[in-house]
């Protein structure tokens, strides 16, 4: 004779959302990686990471002490995209280069005041740190480019023409090109994504290896209630956690807010479905705290770090990594949380990303339920 079907109550669902909450209370590794943790990421990306291309450290060596080479040195100071120090030993700045103190050598070579004299156009060598191709190559071209820019200003020969029409480049949404305006509302991803897949996946093992699991289900409680209880305490504590970081990001670091706190929040409950449920079943699945935990910063951490877009442009991976960066969460939700912060509330964007996070929750969930059962198998 099969069991009646329990019937979903409030009152169960509140008594059980008390005794979680408590064991939130009493465990404070919960609010260190709620509320610490975050701390401690956004000043790691507000402070200590930086993309940002200016004031690179060169080498400036002057072999020669002639009046252009002054000139041109000076230029070199001049520029926002470099922090020059002023050598005379070529072999100074190579051992400052292998111990990575700078990132390029600007040679002026000893006759250049001579050859400049001549009305013939002088050279300088440029060599880079190529350990690190990107600033290399960014170290490269800047270098030329200040070169060719004075050269044009002291109307040398076969420089290139200084151009009649001045242009003013306007960057939009991010004038001052600052990496922590998309670094920090990327971090945002995941922080919630810790909170919600990484302490989520803790749960229901914990209750498995401290054996209160059989203890739940001699009590008339639905799985339903169960699993509500178990997800709903760590999504407004994933909430609390967003709002802190936000309005730190807003105060502390000038991040602009431009769009409203509405789509904000729902950007955040959608991406917290499949954060939570990913947590969920991969704890149900697990049963063991450790294994979960594993688990849960290969699925969910490294993804979100790694294949969301937040340090790493998706177009720029290989097409087979593009394809991988569909299966993972995150993707659709950094954009959208850099236009709520740098732009504003775009819903055309928005949408399509919450509809998939929503359906991405609904299969986590779906999967939750199915190995969620009140049997001891």
């Amino acid at each position: 004779m099969s069991e009646a079907p329990i019937r979903f109550s409030l009152r169960r669902l509140r008594a059980l959302m008390r005794k979680e909450l408590a064991q939130i209370l009493r465990d404070p590794s919960t609010f260190l990686i709620a509320l610490g943790m975050p701390l401690l990421l956004l000043f790691l990306f507000g402070y200590a990471v930086s993309l940002d291309t200016a004031g690179t450290k060169v080498a400036l060596v002057l072999e020669d002490d002639s009046a252009a080479a002054a000139g041109l040195a000076q230029t070199y100071r001049a520029s926002p995209y470099f922090n020059p120090e002023t050598l005379h030993d070529r072999q100074q700045a190579r051992r400052q280069m292998i111990a990575s103190k700078i990132r390029g050598i600007i040679v002026v070579p000893n006759d250049f005041g001579r050859i400049l004299a001549q009305r013939r156009v002088p050279q300088i060598q440029v060599v880079t740190d190529g350990s690190q191709p990107n600033m290399a190559q960014f170290v490269a071209a800047q270098a030329q480019g200040v070169f060719q820019t004075w050269l044009a200003n002291e109307g040398m020969p076969n420089a290139p023409p200084t151009p009649q029409i001045e242009l003013s480049s306007r960057f939009w949404f991010n004038p001052g090109l600052e990496s922590r305006y998309f670094l920090v509302p990327g971090s945002i991803a995941i922080v919630m994504t810790m909170i919600g897949t990484m302490l989520t996946g803790l749960v229901v093992a914990r209750e498995w290896e401290r054996g209160t699991m059989e203890a739940i289900m001699a009590t008339p409680v639905s799985m339903a209630e169960f699993i509500a209880s178990k997800i709903l305490p760590y999504y407004l504590l994933a909430l609390v956690s967003m709002t802190l970081c936000t309005v730190i990001g807003v105060t502390l670091f000038s991040l602009p807010f431009r769009g409203s706190i509405f789509a904000l929040y729902l950007v955040a409950t959608a991406f917290l479905m499949p954060a939570l449920g990913l947590g969920l079943f991969i704890s149900s699945a697990t049963k063991n705290q450790f294994i979960a935990s594993q688990m849960g910063l290969i699925a969910s951490f490294l993804p979100t770090f790694l294949l969301s877009g937040f340090i790493y442009e998706i177009s720029s991976m290989p097409v087979w990594i593009q394809a991988l960066t569909y299966a993972v969460p995150a993707r659709y939700l950094i954009p959208p949380l850099q236009t709520i912060f740098l732009t504003g509330d775009i819903w055309g964007q928005f949408l399509p990303d919450i509809a998939i996070m929503l359906a991405f929750g609904a299969f986590f969930f779906f999967l939750s339920f199915r190995v969620t059962r009140r049997s001891l198998d």
